[in-house]
């Protein structure tokens, strides 16, 4: 296997881990209230900023920053839920995608308006940034430490949707909401802890994308959003597992779409990803490892 080969198939282990830790948070979510949040993203931008902040002073140990960002995450998630989405619920779809949108460009906005439109220097220790040397490859400490990070992450949200009370009762009313508020299930509680746990993994996704690309913006978070949506639907919308395979799935395809395709086509990656957007709705609109279900009410 060649050494080049080899490097895309890092780079897109890398840029898989990112999306999948996006797409776990839409599916939680959609699992949970039926809802796309299409601000779930610009959560990204956020936890970026958060992470430059708590560094710029040098007063936090980088040890605990990701604790501090996802918490950050969490509460931020859940402020996006009770402020936007609590007064929609049981709305019509349509209804829950225009505040979506709506939000998301509040969020966006807001951060233009405070922080600026000129991109950032991320600030990342410099240990990340040094290179292995592993056979043919070439590959940075962040390479490694994305996917180990986004595994660890991966195994806690599914231990703890499984094994948890709460995590069962969260499975409890995205399978019946009715049945479950009659079992004394607290509908509320589901779902804010639904918004706040997709909002830390958003949010520390957004502090390994600095880390990664080296620059943040206001707007960073929307395109990224955008695909981790796509990952989400390849994978199967509602499934935790689903999201995350759809993620990797998705970022090994977009690397291989830039790396073994002409470089005049490289630009055309963004049209490519929604281009598979189109085809999986279109072969199967369940996702690969969704399964069909009548819209609930």
């Amino acid at each position: 296997m060649s050494g080049y080969l080899l490097q895309q198939i890092v780079n897109g282990l890398t840029l898989g881990s990112l999306y999948a830790l996006v797409a776990i948070g839409f599916s939680l979510i959609y699992g949970v209230v039926r809802l796309v949040n299409f601000a779930h993203g610009d959560l990204m931008m956020i936890g970026a900023f958060l992470t430059l902040a708590l560094v710029a002073g040098g007063e936090v140990a980088w040890a605990i920053v990701p604790l501090i960002v996802m918490a950050g995450g969490f509460v931020a998630g859940g402020a996006i839920e009770r402020l936007a989405f609590k007064s929609i619920r049981g709305a019509p779809m349509i209804t829950g995608f225009i505040v979506t949108l709506s939000a998301s460009v509040a969020i966006q906005n807001l951060g233009l308006m405070i922080l600026g439109d000129q991109p950032r220097n991320f600030l990342f220790p410099s240990v990340f940034r040094e290179r292995l040397e592993i056979g043919p490859v070439s590959l940075g400490v962040i390479d490694l430490a994305i996917p180990a990070a986004t595994l660890l992450l991966v195994a806690a949200v599914v231990a703890f949707v499984q094994r948890t009370r709460l995590g069962i009762a969260m499975r409890a009313v995205s399978e019946n909401p009715l049945a479950a508020r009659l079992m004394g299930i607290s509908l509320d509680r589901a779902v804010l802890v639904a918004f706040g746990l997709g909002g830390a993994l958003a949010a520390v996704a957004g502090l390994f994308w600095g880390g990664k690309f080296g620059q943040i913006d206001p707007l960073m978070g929307f395109v990224p959003g955008l695909k981790a949506f796509v990952a989400t639907i390849i994978g199967g919308v509602g499934s935790v597992g689903g999201a995350a395979l759809g993620g990797y799935i998705l970022g090994f395809a977009e690397v291989a779409f830039v790396g073994f395709m002409p470089a005049e086509y490289a630009g055309y990656r963004d049209a490519f990803v929604f281009g598979l957007l189109i085809l999986i709705l279109l072969v199967r609109p369940q996702g690969l490892f969704g399964r069909e279900e009548e819209q609930r009410a």
